[in-house]
Formats: C-alpha cells, structure tokens, sequence
C-alpha cells in the first residue's frame, strides 16, 4: 500500500537525533522476533489525508405519474384535485405528451367533474407540449369558455407556428364574444400581441389595420406592448406614416417602443433620422438596450461619414456598459467593416467571447472582402468550419465569386 504524502508536510526522522541509525538497527535486530508475521492490509479501506471517501450512491427509483396512478388505483385510493393539478405541472415541465393524456384519460375515468379552470390547464398542457389537436379537440367539447381558454390555444399555435390559426381563432373568439351577451370579456394585451405578430408573419396588412381599429374600442391603443407590435407591424408593411402615428400616442417613454421606431427609420432607409432618434433617446433619458445600440450602429455604417458617427456610438456603449453584449459587438464589426475600418472590427471580433455567433464571422468576412484581403477572408472561413459555424450561402458565393474573378485576372 502506498501512503501519499503532501509535498509541503516534511516527514518525521525515522530516529531521533540522538541515536544514531547503526545503533538502533542494532537495538531492533536484538529485540526481533524470530517469528515473521504477515499483516494482510485491504488497501479499499484507507485513504489518503487529501482523499475523502467515496460514499455510495444508493440509485433512487424512478416513478412515472402512470406507475403512481396505477398504484393508487390498486390501494382504491381516490386522488384528490390537488394531486391531479400537481401531476399536470409535472407534465408540463417533463413535456411527456404520454403522461399528459394518460393523465386526462385517467381524470375522465374517475368520474371527477373537470371544472374550467382545470380544462383551461390541460389546453395549456398539450399546448405546451406541442400536441395543438388534442388540444384544439378538448377546447371545441367545452360548453363553457373564458378568455383564459382563448388565450391558451392562442399561445399554443403562436408557438407552434401556426399563425393562419392565432387569426382563425382571434376572429372566431370575437364572433364567441358577441353571440353571448352574459360571456365575461377580459382582453390580455399579449393576445393582441400574437394576432399583430401572426399578421406580420402571414402578410395580412387589412386585417391588421382592422385590429388596430378595434383596439381604439377596448382602449388597448396606448398599451405600450401593444403600441410596439403595431410599430413594427407597420413598419414592416412599409406603412411608416402608420408606424408614426402610433408612436405618437405612446403616453410614456419606453425602451421598446422607441427602438422600434429606429428600426423603423433604418428600414425606411433614412439613416440620419435613425440616428436623430437615437441622439434623442439619450437627451429624454430613455433606456438603451443593446438591441438599440446595434441597430443605430447598422445606421452608422450606411451614413457614408467614415466611421465618426460609429466611433461616438461605440465610446457611448463602452462608457454605458453594453459593448460586451454580442448584439452590439456584431454591429461594431459590421458597422466597422462597411465604413472601411478592418482594423477595428477584427480588434472587436478578437474581444467576442460568444464564438458561435455566426453573424460575427459573417460580418468579418464580409469585412476583408470589401477591403479586398481575401486571404484573410478565407482564413475566418476555414476558422468557422474548425468551430463548426456554416456561412452563409450569399457570402459564399462572394467569396467564389470574388476568388475566380482575382484569379483569372
């Protein structure tokens, strides 16, 4: 058995100093027994001083909500709705779709009255779990629905992508809403949201325009996560009139809402106005996050002034505490590579901790490609394939394109 031994322990003499090593060799040859014994020593059971021991992990059993109901079946044992409200927050951190209908099988079998409280936690559960039509079969078999029903399958196809059905539905929740007077009508902000949102991705501008009319009568219009989705609805739509308008009845300074005002004026092509918003946020004191330094910096490197008007945006950042965020270290390198400035956007680059941000190594190489370096440009192409980052296809064509066209010449 070896004993290990810290390097900064000394240790102790075999014999104190005032014997010497010949005369107790010769003490411990006349007092050796003539008889050797063996200590057999089972090395497991001893440790080092530095060296804690292993405890053994006893495995814990690992019961599904089936293996629990079916226990608490065969005890006759009736669960109560806590229990069941517990088993569905399970399911819905676990996103077992198994478990989650097994679970409403089994609540449906008990003979339980499922409340609307409890029907609107399943749509959220297989909403959750991505299951929208077993969800969207258990909404259409309730008699009785509030807002918090709506609202569930909304978010349930918002987040599954189905955005021609956050509409369907919107629509047929107002039709709901009107066919019955005594319906209770409680109107959540995010709803109005996603239906904005769904408009944006199918390109259904009439119909937004017509939400925003109905906004002005249930008195959502300066509702200010509403205002910024309507912002950026018009603003995509290239109604910039309408995007301008709504800003103007925002009632209080806002982060987003103003910075969707600048994307807004980047969209429409007018840089220094992107810029004069942004000159402004600061002067009313409204807070910047690092989305809005990296779309003003997208502004600076389209004013044609060299990089002045970047080079004071980036001393704002630094001083204000966000130029490590990787939004704003994106449009740094972009913004210094389109003014001409290589030098600076790979000092920047060098400094981006987040080395799988492929927009990065696309804006460098986008960067040495104008400066006309395409060796250096190949380089962080051939680094993006090492850290496993593919290009984009347009910069590869570029790169192509830019390569034959030196080399023939």
């Amino acid at each position: 058995m070896h004993i290990i031994t810290p390097l900064h322990i000394k240790a102790a003499p075999l014999f104190p100093s005032h014997i010497s090593s010949s005369s107790a060799s010769a003490n411990v040859m006349k007092t050796a027994p003539t008889k050797r014994f063996i200590i057999k020593t089972n090395s497991k059971k001893f440790h080092s001083p530095l060296e804690k021991p292993k405890s053994k992990q006893v495995p814990q059993p690992n019961h599904t909500i089936s293996d629990v109901l079916r226990l608490m079946d065969s005890l006759s044992i009736s669960i109560p709705i806590d229990i069941y409200t517990s088993f569905l927050k399970e399911c819905c951190k676990t996103k077992d779709i198994d478990q989650a209908i097994l679970l409403h099988q089994h609540m449906l079998h008990s003979g339980l009255s499922l409340g609307l409280s409890l029907r609107n936690r399943f749509l959220l559960l297989f909403g959750h779990c991505g299951c929208m039509s077993i969800a969207r079969q258990l909404f259409d078999e309730m008699y009785n629905k509030d807002s918090n029903s709506w609202a569930a399958m909304i978010a349930g196809y918002m987040s599954s992508g189905e955005y021609s059905q956050v509409i369907e539905l919107f629509v047929e929740m107002q039709r709901y809403k009107y066919g019955d007077k005594n319906a209770v009508w409680f109107p959540y902000s995010w709803i109005l949201v996603c239906v904005i949102q769904a408009c944006v991705e199918t390109e259904d501008f009439e119909l937004g325009r017509q939400i925003h009319g109905l906004l002005w009568k249930v008195d959502f219009e300066k509702n200010l996560f509403v205002c910024s989705s309507l912002i950026d609805f018009y603003g995509r739509n290239g109604c910039f009139v309408g995007a301008d308008f709504v800003f103007d009845q925002v009632p209080c300074d806002n982060t987003v809402v103003w910075t969707a005002r600048l994307v807004n004026k980047c969209r429409e092509r007018c840089f220094d106005e992107a810029v004069n918003v942004f000159r402004e946020m600061v002067r009313e004191g409204v807070k910047r996050n690092s989305f809005t330094y990296s779309s003003v910096l997208k502004a600076c490197g389209r004013l044609g002034d060299g990089g002045q008007c970047g080079e004071q945006v980036h001393a704002h950042a630094i001083k204000f505490g966000v130029v490590s965020k990787s939004y704003v270290q994106c449009g740094l390198v972009d913004m210094y590579s389109k003014v001409g400035l290589v030098r600076y956007a790979k000092r920047v680059f060098d400094m981006n901790e987040d080395r799988k941000n492929g927009a990065c190594w696309n804006a460098m190489v986008r960067g040495y490609m104008k400066d006309g370096d395409y060796n250096e440009a190949i380089k962080i192409l051939y680094k993006m394939k090492a850290a496993d980052l593919k290009p984009q296809e347009s910069l590869l064509n570029e790169v192509r394109s830019a390569c034959g066209s030196s080399s023939s010449a």
